[in-house]
């Protein structure tokens, strides 16, 4: 789920941009006192030779703040982060992106693999002393029920018993498939069996709740660094809001000799040029270069691309009459020049994207790339668009639209976000988009909310199938966030939740993207990857496909 050039004013004010970032004293110990050795042919001379990263510790940025800690409530990719390295659930996926027992030291599955009998490691503890127990999965799996928490419907895709009937408010949340039959043990009731289980555990929702400390803390549970408990690689010492926060390692964690790294600090700094000034003074171990710096970076030894499987997409109010129209939402689409958006705008090894699933990321039992089986969707000329865009007019019986386009405050989503505005006012007679830039947060609390006409999204998968990208379009699914709705779609995916033939299920997958995507319920426009530096130190961080992305327990600093 990850969301996001003033050089006049960072000569006149570094100073003042360290301090807000919230740097501490520590910061210069990476300056060595000479030319930096991986600058591009002597451009960029740092004030000193930045080797790599200090022992034990890494400096490193999010481009927005940590909604929350709480793993009921978190959507996003930063706070799935943040969690995922304080604390973990019955399952962790290893530094091969395989979920691997964490908290569940044994399971026992039925015969016919709907009841998972979890046996629970005893040395597991909280960060205030407490063990860890089964009751902590019963209520915190509940809870996120009770507190309708955005990903409930996890649960629906883990197949645990109950999920769907409570969402639907048919059944109460003290009816899911989860019991702790004691301290150790905890018994999960499927309704069907699922392949992806084991998988889906590894996700925050799924992690154990304190019940006494967030009763205690009420509603300002997972608002502040003590407002929280950890049973992780790291604790969360502390949190300073829209500046940064530190993980520290956990000395009581249960695997705490398999953690190197004693330190973690998370700056919050939005601005791509600011990072490069903090790469360059040793401030900074690992950052992300916009496209105006990839030109001039991209022979460093610290350089590398990294391709995700993450989408950047516009959303479309549903709700609107002129959204409502297929040509018009066709039209929009194909206006749009999503090559030289990524070749040029953004210049940082993304890829167009003209469908929902994203390339070398799922694959069938015969090994085809599932983006390459199911093709392209809506490609066309300028012509082509233009003449959907008439249709679409003379239906709703307007000559112009008026539309505004949200965005959040990060500097490539704003590219993004004028690029499209160029292009679909350029291409299609009688447009007008107005750009509305926002907060991160409030980015997607308008979402959630389907307060925008139109809207830049990301998605990134939250595991390691297509079913994460095509399940957000349930009718009132909590990823929908537009109000589209399809009984035809609804009926598919439910379909692929039940099948367990392989091939049948990944025929099923291609059959509902096409349906989504030949009426264009969502505009694709990118396949997102990373222009990266990171200190060559720096070894063993590993960044999942899926969410969360980013784990620290394996990395270090040589």
């Amino acid at each position: 789920m990850k969301q996001k050039l003033l050089w006049p004013v960072l000569c006149i004010g570094l100073l003042f941009v360290l301090a807000a970032c919230g740097f501490d004293d520590n910061a210069d110990s990476n300056n060595n006192g000479a030319g930096n050795e991986g600058n591009n042919n002597g451009n960029n001379e740092a004030e000193g030779d930045v080797e790599g990263a200090e022992d034990g510790v890494i400096q490193i940025f999010e481009d927005s703040e940590i909604p929350t800690m709480d793993s009921s409530h978190a959507h996003d990719s930063i706070g799935f982060n943040t969690l995922n390295n304080t604390n973990e659930g019955l399952y962790r996926g290893d530094d091969n992106h395989e979920p691997q027992p964490a908290l569940a030291e044994d399971v026992e599955v039925s015969d016919d693999e709907t009841v998972h009998t979890f046996t629970l490691r005893e040395d597991a503890e909280w960060s205030n002393g407490d063990p860890v127990t089964a009751q902590d999965f019963e209520y915190a799996w509940k809870r996120t029920f009770e507190e309708v928490g955005h990903y409930a419907d996890m649960f629906v895709t883990a197949s645990v018993e109950n999920a769907q009937e409570i969402l639907d408010e048919e059944k109460d949340p003290d009816e899911l498939g989860v019991e702790a039959e004691d301290d150790h043990t905890l018994v999960v009731t499927l309704e069907n069996p699922n392949p992806l289980l084991e998988q889906l555990l590894t996700f925050p929702t799924f992690f154990p709740l304190n019940e006494d400390f967030v009763e205690e803390q009420g509603e300002d549970y997972g608002t502040e660094a003590d407002k929280i408990l950890s049973n992780g690689a790291f604790i969360l010492d502390s949190w300073e809001h829209d500046k940064g926060w530190t993980l520290k390692k956990n000395p009581d964690y249960w695997d705490a000799d398999s953690v190197e790294l004693d330190e973690v600090n998370v700056n919050v700094i939005k601005d791509k040029s600011t990072l490069v000034n903090l790469w360059e003074t040793g401030e900074l171990d690992r950052i992300e270069l916009s496209s105006s710096y990839v030109d001039e970076y991209e022979d460093d030894d610290s350089f590398f691309v990294e391709e995700r499987p993450s989408i950047i997409f516009m959303r479309m109010n549903h709700n609107l009459d002129e959204f409502q129209n297929a040509d018009i939402r066709k039209a929009i689409d194909m206006s749009i020049d999503k090559e030289s958006m990524t070749d040029v705008i953004l210049n940082d090894g993304s890829k167009p994207l003209n469908a929902l699933v994203p390339s070398d990321f799922s694959f069938s039992p015969d090994e085809e790339d599932f983006r390459d089986v199911n093709g392209d969707f809506n490609e066309g000329s300028e012509e082509d668009a233009q003449e959907l865009w008439e249709k679409g007019l003379s239906d709703l019986g307007e000559d112009s639209i008026d539309v505004s386009l949200t965005v959040s405050d990060d500097e490539e989503h704003q590219k993004i976000a004028e690029y499209v505005k160029d292009q679909v006012e350029s291409n299609l007679d009688g447009i007008s988009v107005e750009i509305d830039k926002v907060p991160f947060e409030a980015r997607l609390e308008k979402e959630k909310d389907v307060d925008y006409d139109m809207v830049i999204s990301t998605w990134g998968p939250d595991y390691n199938d297509p079913m994460t990208f095509l399940d957000m379009w349930l009718t009132d699914g909590s990823a929908n966030r537009m109000d589209y709705s399809n009984e035809d779609y609804d009926e598919i995916i439910d379909e692929i939740r039940e099948e367990t033939d392989e091939s049948e299920r990944f025929d099923l997958m291609l059959e509902a993207e096409e349906m989504l995507m030949d009426e264009v319920e969502i505009v694709p426009l990118v396949q997102d990857a990373d222009s990266i530096l990171m200190r060559q130190n720096i070894e063993g961080m590993v960044r999942h496909p899926a969410a969360p992305q980013f784990d620290y327990k394996w990395t270090s600093v040589e």
